[in-house]
């Protein structure tokens, strides 16, 4: 019979060995490990969304969104990869411009929002989502990110707007036309968030979006216009834990598969 000190050496060994084991593969902890996601990002720079009075309190917002995330603030996750571009043009079906994780790194907050005030000045005619969902498809599998999670991020009104003559923005079919299949089956894992829609139009997305796998997430535009309040006065933006949390739990929030 093993004496008790030898038990807990050989107990502490054994811990050892394992988790030696863990890291063998990567030199890195097995908990550090966890898959990275990729990031999509779609601002609504129409003239709706300018006229709701929340497009500059959105660009804003999203400055900070950006640099939390690509600096692994307050929990955030740094996604792998990241794209922002614009959720519309002067005409439907119009192809935009997907800015990378590149050209906001190593820059603060105040310089991300001026880069997204020069890049999407709020002077669109429409807001087109299709073309904007058929891109991050396009993107995610020419740079083989299909195997991590795939987030995306709208700052919008979510009002679709109708190439038809006679039929009004918003109506009902015109949510029922949004196509998310080339979200489908992109990743194990696709989210899609909107911030800064009303409750109505959060519903309409809701009960009228035909989708299967693609989890939604929809923030009123009243819950997103107060989170200036969440900041700390003085404090550094590094050490903003109200506002990152506020951010994770409303946001950024975990929900769970579709199941319809």
């Amino acid at each position: 019979m093993k004496s008790k000190p030898a038990a807990i050496i050989l107990s502490a060994l054994a811990t050892t060995i394992l988790l030696g084991t863990l890291t063998s593969c990567t030199g890195e902890p097995a908990e550090s490990r966890k898959p990275k996601s990729t990031l999509f990002i779609g601002v609504d720079a129409s003239g709706s969304f300018r006229n709701s009075g929340h497009y500059e309190n959105a660009l804003s917002f999203l400055a900070h969104y950006i640099y939390g995330h690509i600096n692994d603030l307050g929990g955030l996750e740094k996604p792998q990869a990241m794209f922002v571009a614009s959720m519309g043009g002067k005409s439907m079906h119009e192809p935009k411009s997907f800015h990378p994780i590149h050209e906001f790194e190593g820059k603060e907050v105040s310089q991300i929002e001026t880069e997204l005030k020069k890049w999407f000045p709020p002077t669109d005619v429409v807001t087109d989502f299709n073309p904007f969902f058929r891109e991050i498809a396009r993107i995610t599998k020419e740079r083989n990110l299909v195997l991590t999670p795939v987030n995306v991020v709208i700052i919008t009104d979510g009002v679709p707007d109708s190439s038809v003559s006679g039929i009004k923005a918003g109506a009902q079919g015109l949510y029922e036309k949004i196509d998310l299949k080339p979200l489908e089956y992109l990743s194990r894992n696709v989210t899609l968030r909107l911030a800064y829609v009303s409750p109505k139009v959060g519903e309409q997305w809701r009960a009228h979006v035909p989708r299967q796998r693609v989890r939604l997430w929809t923030v009123d535009a009243d819950v997103m216009k107060g989170w200036k309040n969440q900041l700390q006065p003085g404090a550094d933006i590094r050490e903003q834990a109200k506002f990152w949390r506020w951010l994770r739990d409303n946001v950024d929030f975990r929900i769970r598969a579709n199941r319809a």
